[in-house]
This record gives structure tokens, C-alpha cells and sequence, in this order.
């Protein structure tokens, strides 16, 4: 089936978002990392979106992705205000959780490359706890630097080398996108930047109750528990979306009347 054909993708501040449910994510993932397609997907969040705004290089990187799913509720309700009413939130921990249990039934192996130690050693046995028959090819902790060229290319022969169908990258944003792009075509899977799954599914982060997620407040929760770091990336960046997003929905309904 060709899925670039399929997507139905809508420009949200200049940053190409793709309006689909969760069965179209799980399904087009599964279809890619079945024949080892070298390619990555993008869960997009408002934080994403507005470094977009103000990194070019960083917004090409995520036009030129496979997939761009909408992460947080600000983007999901963007998407619905766009002619998408039944748009859901498709977020990172979710994706990962939803696509193992479907990879543990067809037989995919999966590689988890970024965090720490201590944090992969801890996701590795909950994963195992979870989907004891997954395929797990491997996890990897990279170095908290830049590599050298050999050991790039140490890593995408490690990677490669596992049979991976898909590998999950842990690094944040917007590091995990520049790394993702840089070895498309490199490395023989399908990549998807996850951000902070892997701390979740570790147990090293508390996740909000779900009541919370599923109403769209979790980036509340979030801030409730992190507030110095948080504070600015949710209050002053989701303000400053909802302004920009704004503008964009007036100037969309002025050149329809023109």
C-alpha cells in the first residue's frame, strides 16, 4: 500500500502535521518496519512546533518525515480546528506501548537506543514483564557528547547488524530529530523519536493518572511535578502557540473570503 499517497497532512505554523487515528499510526509503522524501510517519524508537541517556527533547519527536518504525528492537546485541537474533528492525540509513551504489543504478535525486534543505563536496564524489564515474547534487539546508551565519525558508524553497524524493524530513539527534542535525519538512509529501520517514553515506561518518571491524559491536562500534571524546568515550555510556549495558531485560522478564513 503506498502511504504517502494515503496521508492527509496540514500545515500548522509552517510545520507539516499528518491528521490520522491510532489504527493508521500502528498500521503505516507496522508496514514500514516490515520491509526495513531506512526513514523516521516525528511526534510533535507544541514545543516542537515552535522550535520549528524559529529553526529552519529543524522544521525541514520534520516536513521531510515520514510521519508527524500530533503530540499534546494543543496540537490535536489545531488539527481539529482544521477541518479534522475526531483528531486524537498521538503521543510518544502511547505509540511505543501500543506498537510493542502488536510487534510481540507478527514477530518484529525492536532496538531502544538513547537514556542512561540505569534508565534502559529498568525499561528492559518492565518491557519484559509486559511482552514477554517481544523480539528486543538491543538497547543502547550513547555518550552525552558528539561522536566521532567511527563511532557513528560503530553505532549504525551495531544497529543494522541486530535485525532491528524498528528503532526507538529516547534522546529529546529536538536532539532526537537531528538524529533521526542524519542517519536516514544509514540505518535499516524505522526510526520514531519518542522523547520521554522511555523514562515512563521505566518507572523513572510518574506519569499523569488518565483521567488527566485522556482530558488533555497532562502537561499540567507535568508541570505540577517540574515546575522550574517546565514552566517556560508549557505556560509561555503554549501561550505563544495559541497566539501564532491564532493569526494563522484568521488569515486561513480571510483569504477564503478573497
Amino acid at each position: 500500500m503506498d502511504y504517502v499517497k494515503t496521508r492527509k497532512v496540514r500545515s500548522i505554523l509552517g510545520v507539516a502535521i499528518d491528521a490520522l487515528s491510532w489504527d493508521d499510526v500502528i498500521n503505516r509503522i507496522l508496514f514500514l518496519a516490515a520491509i526495513h524501510k531506512s526513514c523516521y517519524i516525528c511526534i510533535c508537541n507544541v514545543h516542537s512546533v515552535i522550535t520549528a517556527t524559529r529553526d529552519s533547519e529543524f522544521r525541514r527536518i520534520i516536513n521531510e518525515a515520514d510521519m508527524a504525528t500530533p503530540d499534546g492537546a494543543p496540537i490535536a485541537w489545531a488539527l481539529r480546528k482544521l477541518g479534522f474533528p475526531s483528531q486524537q492525540r498521538i503521543n510518544g509513551p502511547d505509540l511505543m506501548w501500543k506498537y510493542l504489543f502488536v510487534a510481540q504478535e507478527l514477530g518484529h525486534t525492536v532496538f531502544f537506543y538513547g537514556s542512561t543505563p540505569e534508565v534502559l536496564k529498568k525499561l528492559h524489564i518492565n518491557i519484559y514483564k509486559n511482552f514477554p515474547k517481544l523480539q528486543i534487539a538491543g538497547l543502547h546508551s550513547p555518550p552525552f557528547r558528539i561522536l566521532s565519525k567511527e563511532e557513528t558508524d560503530m553505532e549504525i553497524e551495531m544497529i543494522n547488524r541486530s535485525g532491528a524493524n524498528i528503532v526507538f530513539i529516547g534522546l529529546g527534542c529536538p536532539k532526537q530529530e537531528k538524529w533521526m535525519a542524519a542517519h536516514c538512509g544509514y540505518v535499516n529501520a524505522v526510526m520514531v523519536g519518542v522523547g520521554a517514553a522511555f523514562d515512563y515506561h521505566s518507572g523513572a518518571l510518574k506519569r499523569a493518572p488518565l483521567w488527566w491524559q485522556h482530558n488533555g491536562m497532562e502537561w499540567l500534571y507535568r508541570l505540577f511535578l517540574e515546575p522550574r524546568r517546565l514552566f517556560v515550555r508549557y505556560l509561555v510556549t503554549n501561550t505563544l502557540f495559541i497566539i501564532k495558531f491564532s493569526w494563522q485560522l484568521i488569515h486561513e478564513k480571510i483569504l477564503k473570503l478573497t
